[in-house]
Formats: structure tokens, sequence, C-alpha cells
């Protein structure tokens, strides 16, 4: 299975906890009918990626990375790579690499947790982002990347002075599934 094919698989079976969940839902499925290429960054009408908010429910906390090119505090994630198998390993690929949490790691199951659609500079105009909670074994500790200016554990209640809307959303989302 291609991971187009696996995108549009876990899409389909994305639920989402609202009409406007399931109504994006439905804009990232007519991306990927319209785009053969809409999982990869050469794709000029935008692109899905995968992204994973780390949490630790131990510490009660999230881990953001204060992102190089954005200079904002988000969760970790990217784009997806040909050597990706699914969108869920593209997800974790991006948390395990931006993170520096190498072992045990792993996504909360149940599939995505959120989905965001966010306007990116030319020559692509989108993110069609699907986004995961991966859960962090307690107390471990995590170490800066390249791709980071930063990278700080948050407790869940100061999420919301650091990071934008969709940040703070996907806490809200992925706390409701913990």
């Amino acid at each position: 299975m291609s991971l187009h094919e696996d995108a549009v698989l876990t899409l389909k079976g994305y639920e989402g906890v609202d009409g406007e969940q399931r109504a994006l839902r439905d804009v990232y499925l007519e991306h990927l009918a319209a785009h053969p290429d809409g999982m990869y960054k050469p794709c000029r009408a935008g692109h899905v990626t995968g992204s994973a908010l780390v949490v630790d429910p131990s510490r009660g906390r999230v881990l953001l990375t204060l992102h190089r090119k954005l200079g904002m505090w988000l969760q970790m994630g990217g784009h997806c790579e040909p050597g990706d198998a699914t969108l869920e390993a593209a997800a974790l690929r991006e948390a395990v690499e931006e993170s520096g949490i190498g072992s045990g790691l792993a996504l909360m199951p149940g599939g995505p947790v959120r989905l965001d659609r966010h306007p990116i500079p030319a020559p692509c105009n989108w993110h069609l982002d699907v986004q995961y909670a991966a859960l962090a074994p307690a107390g471990v500790e995590a170490e800066i990347s390249d791709e980071s200016l930063d990278l700080r554990w948050f407790p869940y209640a100061e999420v919301g002075a650091v990071a934008d809307t969709s940040v703070v959303r996907l806490v809200e989302a992925t706390l409701a599934r913990l």
C-alpha cells in the first residue's frame, strides 16, 4: 500500500469530534483525490503533513518545539518522506527526530486526534496537517534538534500562554482522548 493510499484510508476512518473536523477531512480527501502527489512537499496545491503532540500524562505536561523558521511554539511534525510507509509512521518519525526521545515514544491508539489546515508561503499553498498524540515514557528527557530553536515541557494549563489556537485545540482534543 502506498503512503497516499494509507492517508486516504486513515482519513476515511477519521470521524472527528464535530462537523468542522468532518468537513475538513472531506477537504483533505478531495485534495488527495485531485493530487496523486498531494502527500509531498513539491505539490504546489498543498500537501499532507504529519505531526504529533508529545504528552507526558504522568506529569501533566506537553513537549513543544520553538520552530526555527516560524518562531512559534508548536507540536513536533513536518513533511512526509518517500520512506514513510504510513501517515502514522511519518508523524512518529517527526516526533522522534524533533524531540530527541528515541526510546519508548508511541502514538496514542485511535488514529489522528485532530486535523489542521493552515496556509504556508508560496510556491505551495497549504499544509494539511494530520495531528496525532504521542505518549512519552514517564520522566523522559528531550533533546533539542537542529530544526528547533528551543524545546520545552509545558504544563497543560500553560500552553495557551505560549502557543496559538491550533496547538491549544490539539492539547484539548488529546486530553479528551486520554
